[in-house]
C-alpha cells in the first residue's frame, strides 16, 4: 500500500468546494467515457485530479500558490510529472467557481485531442507477456 494512501484518503474527504465541483463534472465518465480519480499518489505526489487513460492531472490551484514559494515547488511537481509521461492542467479555484463550463470545455479539449498514450492491443493478436 503506498504510503501517501491514508492522506489521500483524508484529501477525499475533507475536499475544497472547488475540488467537490469540479469532481460532479469529472466523475462516472462523463468527460468523453474517460475514468478520473481524485486525490491520487502518483510517486512522491498526490494530484488532485488524474486521468491516467489520457495521462493528465488537473490541479486546482487556491490563492496561496500565487506565493513564490509554492509556485517554485508546483513547477518542480509539474515537471517530475512531465518526466513521468503526464501533461498538467491547472486552474485556480475561482476559475472553478465563476466558468465551470469554460473549465470543463478545456478539459474536454484536451481530452479529445490527447492520444491515448498506451493503446490497448487487446484483440490484435500481439502477446505482451
Amino acid at each position: 500500500m503506498n504510503s501517501l494512501a491514508p492522506l489521500a484518503k483524508d484529501l477525499r474527504k475533507n475536499s475544497t468546494f472547488a475540488e467537490r465541483l469540479l469532481w460532479r463534472h469529472l466523475k462516472s465518465k462523463q468527460v468523453q467515457g474517460l475514468k478520473f480519480r481524485r486525490q491520487e499518489p502518483i510517486g512522491r505526489y498526490i494530484v488532485d485530479f488524474v486521468c491516467f487513460a489520457k495521462k493528465v492531472v488537473i490541479e486546482l490551484d487556491g490563492g496561496q500558490h500565487g506565493q513564490e514559494k509554492l509556485r517554485a515547488a508546483d513547477k518542480s511537481r509539474d515537471e517530475w510529472l512531465k518526466d513521468q509521461g503526464f501533461t498538467v492542467l491547472r486552474f485556480w479555484n475561482d476559475e472553478i467557481m465563476q466558468n465551470m463550463e469554460g473549465v470543463g470545455e478545456e478539459i474536454m479539449r484536451y481530452c479529445l485531442a490527447a492520444p491515448s498514450p498506451n493503446p490497448s492491443h487487446q484483440g490484435r493478436g500481439i502477446d505482451l507477456g
